[in-house]
């Protein structure tokens, strides 16, 4: 019975994320009851809200406390989760994306505008992740690739606040913005925060506790604040053939 139960779930996971999913069978039986129930309460949630928001069905993993703002503006892929306490607000110029399995840690926050400015928006690439605690403040375009994963207390800070004047106040100066961009199969340490402008290539790793700005090329080791390249992840003497994304910015 519960081998039936164990190959039941994976067969029904592998479905809804697209490709083979593998539950560890160390997992006691108890604890994989629990959370199958947890999720398909999570599941209904999702699928309510975004048939009330978006007056269409989507397969969204919502857990309590998840707060969609102007959800209208929000795209879902697949399979999307939603941890505790997340706050999306969809008001922006472009609207937030969120590809097929990106994971949202609880309590982080996706955000782009004020009333008193439309930001851009962001786009998510799929089976990317953040971890809780995060900020992803998209005045300027982010665009994060596929396969990205994050730690915990990431942030994203896609403009900045001109202060060139001197008689002015700078919170009245007004603010610029470049966007940041994070390319595909990328790793980032937690509590890393990125600038704007920041470009990380397609493969890279960033240490924990670094701060990015400018570019970092692909496949690039970097650690530090500001983040430093501290050693290449490719062979020596290899270089690698830029693809569309880290040749435009464009990662998708």
């Amino acid at each position: 019975m519960c081998d039936l139960l164990y190959r039941s779930l994976q067969y029904t996971l592998s479905r809804i994320k697209g490709h083979g999913y593998r539950i560890d069978r160390s997992v006691p039986f108890g604890v994989l009851m629990g959370v199958s129930c947890r999720r398909l309460v999570w599941v209904l949630r999702g699928i309510l809200k975004c048939l009330l928001s978006e007056r269409k069905f989507r397969f969204v993993f919502m857990a309590p406390g998840v707060n969609l703002r102007n959800a209208v503006l929000v795209r879902f892929g697949k399979a999307v989760t939603l941890e505790r306490g997340v706050i999306i607000d969809g008001l922006s110029l472009q609207g937030n994306e969120l590809g097929d399995n990106v994971m949202i840690g609880a309590y982080t926050t996706l955000q782009a505008s004020m009333l008193s400015r439309m930001g851009t928006g962001l786009r998510f690439g799929k089976n990317s992740s953040c971890g809780p605690y995060s900020h992803i403040g998209a005045g300027g375009l982010i665009t994060i690739g596929d396969g990205v994963a994050m730690g915990q207390h990431v942030s994203f800070h896609a403009e900045n606040h001109n202060f060139e004047r001197t008689d002015v106040p700078i919170r009245l100066q007004g603010v610029n913005s470049k966007g940041i961009v994070i390319a595909h199969d990328c790793w980032v340490g937690a509590n890393t925060t990125f600038l704007d402008g920041a470009h990380v290539g397609h493969g890279c790793v960033i240490g924990a506790g670094s701060v990015v700005r400018g570019e970092i090329p692909p496949y690039s080791i970097a650690v530090g604040a500001p983040a430093r390249v501290i050693r290449s992840r490719l062979p020596e003497g290899t270089t690698p053939a830029l693809s569309h994304s880290n040749a435009t910015g464009d990662v998708s």
